[in-house]
């Protein structure tokens, strides 16, 4: 089984909540939920119960509806159903692809209140209409994101750990890793970038290293959202396809915001918007903002209108960039691993990146500006984070990153944003490149594979 980083989060919340609260894990399908909170009350508990409500046994279903206000006879019938012993504060009840079922969510309340036993629940698609009318939503229930895996689990999956630790640490001290070593870590970035991080393709890659057949498996997890689209999205499907297939196309621009003209020449944006929601709950991409005022609280000067659309996968990003054809040619997985893509790689590179911060829990922003009668007003940043500033007694200040895919690169874009923001509102700078950690004043440069730290 791969390791993940959400156990080590399941573990924290079980001990900080000792029962007080549910935990919801949220996340896109074939992200890992279900195997991952398995393990949890397989390893953390002295017996656990899985509740697939996406093949909910009629009995079981009889059991929600008709005995929700005797818990007494509910976790006997439970427990005998599934031939499972329940121990008062020592078991975990487990409620999968509950959207599926919603009246379980709104009994959560009464459970948690009940006090027996532990709760966790998974789901996709939690917050979409259909999934949430005529329930009440538990305030004792806490939400948590599960990702993809991020580069650093890829580490870990591919027997890397030690490389993994040395990339954190040379991170930490800004000592940069020996040659050899970076050379190392730039190979398994590109190898990340390729393979993404949906369990299934990293697990048949680390069996048997072979790009088709990850390939084959992102490719049938493309055609799952492709039907889920067609069976949840509603009046809303035909939409939620134009965006969806649009995606490389407008990532692979100069200018990577996402316009609607591409999908339909008179298309509107509050046509548009539940199409943009219902992709971004599903957890299929991730929308950055531009962020108008960069300071920090970047959200509260986010334009809806202008965004960019990021696929929640790289590796599934690199299959739909090709999926007019039926296998992803060999030779671009060659061409990407040697650094010798003719297309543009800058929107794997960025993609992937976008995916380090979301598994980081990061929004995504970032900062865009044309002013055509003062150029030193016109500039693009890639992304804005916050992060505590040690010249500043560790206060948060803005720190704007530029992600770049090839050695040689310039930074105009950075050099007139510290000019028009620099003195209370910045921290440190970076720029994430394929090159060697350096640190430059104020100007930091990391390594690709270093995304992830941030």
């Amino acid at each position: 089984m791969l390791r993940r980083k959400m156990l080590d989060k399941l573990i924290t919340w079980k001990r900080k909540a000792n029962g007080r609260e549910a935990l919801l894990v949220e996340g896109a399908r074939r992200v890992g939920k279900s195997t991952i909170v398995e393990e949890f009350g397989r390893t953390q508990y002295r017996s656990y119960i899985l509740i697939d409500f996406a093949r909910l046994p009629r009995d079981v279903r009889e059991l929600f509806e008709n005995q929700r206000d005797d818990l007494d006879t509910f976790f006997l019938m439970l427990s005998t159903y599934y031939r499972t012993r329940l121990v008062r504060r020592e078991s975990l009840i487990i409620f999968d692809e509950v959207q599926q079922y919603p009246p379980a969510r709104e009994l959560i309340k009464y459970l948690v209140a009940d006090g027996r036993y532990d709760y966790v629940e998974t789901g996709s698609l939690i917050s979409i209409k259909r999934n949430v009318t005529n329930i009440v939503i538990p305030s004792e229930e806490r939400r948590l994101s599960m990702e993809p895996l991020d580069f650093e689990e890829f580490c870990w999956a591919m027997g890397e750990e030690l490389l993994a630790d040395a990339i954190r640490g040379a991170f930490d001290t800004f000592i940069p890793l020996p040659d050899v070593l970076h050379k190392r870590a730039m190979r398994l970035w590109r190898e990340y970038m390729l393979v993404g991080g949906m369990p299934q393709a990293v697990a048949a890659y680390v069996n048997h290293r072979d790009f088709g057949e990850a390939d084959d498996i992102k490719r049938g997890i493309l055609r799952l959202y492709s039907d889920d689209i067609g069976k949840f999205a509603g009046g809303d499907a035909g939409r939620v396809r134009g965006i969806f297939a649009q995606i490389p196309g407008q990532l692979s621009k100069h200018e990577k915001r996402f316009t609607l003209a591409s999908v339909s020449t008179d298309a509107r944006m509050r046509e548009y918007d539940s199409a943009f929601f219902w992709l971004e709950d599903a957890r299929l991409v991730n929308i950055c903002r531009n962020s108008t005022d960069p300071t920090v609280g970047l959200g509260l000067y986010a334009d809806n209108a202008s965004f960019k659309c990021y696929m929640a996968d790289t590796g599934l990003l690199v299959s739909q960039t090709f999926a007019d054809r039926e296998t992803t040619p060999d030779d671009v997985y060659r061409d990407i691993l040697f650094d010798k893509l003719a297309i543009n790689e800058g929107m794997f590179s960025e993609n992937a990146v976008a995916q380090q911060f979301r598994a980081n829990g990061r929004a995504l922003y970032f900062f865009s500006r044309n002013n055509r009668e003062d150029a030193a007003r016109t500039m693009k940043i890639d992304f804005l984070i916050v992060r505590d500033y040690d010249n500043a007694a560790m206060k948060p200040r803005i720190s704007p990153i530029e992600v770049k895919s090839t050695k040689r690169y310039g930074t105009s874009s950075l050099d007139k944003f510290r000019a028009l923001y620099g003195g209370k509102r910045l921290g440190k700078e970076y720029v994430i490149h394929p090159r060697q950690l350096e640190a430059d004043g104020e100007r930091i440069r990391v390594p690709l594979y270093m995304a992830h730290c941030l």
